[in-house]
């Protein structure tokens, strides 16, 4: 029996351990979210939220039990007219506050090719939490040249969402109710 206890043990201790997933931080000086919908049939207007802090815990060897959490300052959005992000911040869209947060934590990945994704996660904005999915493409791994190599990742990610399921009805459907995301982040690796 010890003799079966000793092998078991010493085969156990010889076999790779597996990889765990490994923590980077979003650098937030290149990520940034753009928005997009249809205004009145007659433009496309877009927006951009920025300054955001998050983490993704990557596994390179399987990317599947990676996972990423977000968050960024509603009063961050840049919308490029005063006037139009006074009425975003206003009671007619999010009634923001300063320390209000928009935030996003996956709960679930589906690899779909050998550098894309869709990201399940719970999205929450003015006061309301729903499942959305992204999807993700990997565009580059590596040393970072200006950080001294430092390990560094870089994704895009699309999704569509319905602004009225988040509480900002306001004018539709004559101004477009779909909201087109586009996202691009880098993240270094953690110390």
């Amino acid at each position: 029996m010890k003799t079966l206890l000793l092998t078991t043990a010493l085969t156990v201790g010889a076999m790779p351990a597996l990889a765990a997933p490994e923590q980077y931080n979003l650098d937030p000086s290149h990520s940034q979210v753009v928005f997009s919908y249809n205004h009145l049939g007659f433009s496309t207007t877009y927006g951009m939220f920025t300054g955001f802090e998050g983490e993704i815990m990557f596994d390179e060897e399987d990317p599947a039990n990676s996972s990423v959490s977000v968050s960024m300052p509603v009063l961050s959005m840049f919308t490029g007219w005063e006037a139009r992000f006074d009425h975003f911040m206003s009671e007619t869209f999010f009634n923001a506050a300063e320390g209000d947060m928009i935030t996003f934590s996956s709960t679930g990945i589906e690899v779909t090719g050998d550098t894309t994704a869709q990201i399940t996660g719970d999205l929450t904005m003015n006061g309301v939490t729903k499942s959305v999915v992204l999807d993700a493409e990997l565009n580059k791994q590596g040393g970072h040249p200006m950080m001294e190599g430092k390990p560094w990742v870089g994704f895009d990610a699309t999704t569509t969402l319905k602004r009225s399921e988040f509480g900002m009805d306001f004018a539709v459907p004559a101004v477009g109710d779909e909201v087109e995301v586009m996202i691009s982040i880098e993240a270094g690796k953690a110390e």
